[in-house]
């Protein structure tokens, strides 16, 4: 079974967090039913990500890592998008980085590399 790690912006820092997480749920449900074994890391700027995110790199050999919008789209997130990135390159060399555009084509950017 292929494996994919979600790394996502915590939508509990977020308004609506709520709304946000259950899209999430649903999204990890979806890799399931396409025979993808899935988990998310969520990270906040500003609080311990390193060790959350690295924690979660390390949980197995992950095949793709997904990187939601999130973390990437606010210019002024660009320096812990960066080492969010180094991160996954240090400690998951083996497995392919992918972009979503959004929660719910996160099961379609795994699939490009997988």
């Amino acid at each position: 079974m292929s494996s994919a790690l979600v790394v996502g912006y915590d939508p509990q820092a977020i308004l609506d967090g709520e709304a946000l997480r259950a899209a999430l749920d649903a999204e990890l449900a979806r890799f399931g039913e396409h025979g993808i074994d899935a988990d998310v890391a969520l990270v906040v700027y500003d609080a311990p990500a390193e060790s959350a995110l690295v924690a979660a790199l390390a949980r197995q050999p992950w095949d793709v890592v997904v990187v939601g919008g999130g973390l990437r789209k606010n210019e002024e997130l660009l320096p812990f998008f960066e080492r969010i990135m180094n991160l996954i390159h240090r400690h998951a060399p083996q497995a392919s980085i992918a972009f979503n555009t959004g929660i719910g084509d996160s099961v379609e950017a795994a699939q490009r590399w997988l």
